[in-house]
């Protein structure tokens, strides 16, 4: 079975997942190694992998030294349209519905489609919405994009409703990397209620308390990774506060 219909399966059955994000660029391979460990003991769902500065080979060599270490699906996370890899188990191919870069909503994936299409990858087609997580992040540097405002909930739901009729499998509501404030519940459960397709947050996580007010509010994945390269040891906490609801 595709990672994708078990998403949408554990989704229907209500039960909660737990991605943890790895930036190759941002992990020396010991730290990793331990990160691996404690992910495999909390029974982690997925590794997302990827940031917004990385090069292939540091991301060939992560994937690879993953999947010598343990079966948890890597899914590629990609900054920009070069982080490809065969060595991955899928990829969000990502459309960033909040923002109006057009390179950034289809120009640089008619590049990359040719390479995807000939791939053993799995393809995720996900609308990606930048949430103000209170500093300016790289990701929203790097688009060029305006996020959406951390308290106009509304906007969020319309642009998630958009997403799915437009037919994206996947909405991933992102406060960035190392966000000051993460999305809100609020903002969660309206984008949640308006949407059938999984819904996957992250961004500025870093408790075991706020991934579980997340999943309460609706979302079906929760990310977390600057917090887990501060302390790995936070994974199985958040990971029983997540698979335990």
């Amino acid at each position: 079975m595709l990672l994708y219909q078990k998403l949408q399966e554990a989704k229907n059955e209500g039960k909660k997942k737990f991605a943890v994000l790895i930036d190759p660029d941002q992990l020396r391979m010991n730290n990793l190694d331990k990160i691996l460990n404690l992910a495999i003991e909390a029974k982690v769902d997925y590794f997302f992998i990827g940031g917004s500065l990385i090069i292939n080979s540091v991301l060939d060599d992560c994937l690879s030294h993953i999947a010598k270490a343990c079966d948890i699906p890597k899914i590629l996370f990609p900054g920009n349209s070069l982080q490809l890899s065969y060595r991955a188990d899928a990829i969000l191919f990502l459309s960033l519905i909040s923002g109006r870069n057009a390179e950034l909503l289809i120009g640089r994936h008619v590049n990359t489609a040719p390479y995807i299409k000939l791939s053993p990858l799995e393809v995720m087609a996900t609308g990606y919405m930048l949430v103000d997580g209170g500093i300016t992040t790289t990701v929203s540097y790097i688009s060029n994009t305006t996020p959406i405002p951390a308290a106009k909930d509304d906007i969020a739901l319309c642009t998630a409703m958009a997403g799915e009729m437009l037919g994206l499998k996947l909405i991933y509501m992102d406060a960035g990397s190392g966000a000051k404030n993460p999305i809100s519940t609020s903002m969660i459960d309206s984008v949640s209620g308006g949407i059938q397709i999984p819904l996957i947050v992250g961004g500025g996580i870093r408790t075991p308390e706020k991934a579980k007010a997340n999943i309460e509010a609706g979302a079906d994945v929760i990310v977390v990774g600057n917090a887990i390269e501060k302390d790995p040891s936070i994974i199985k906490e958040i990971a029983d506060a997540i698979h335990g609801h």
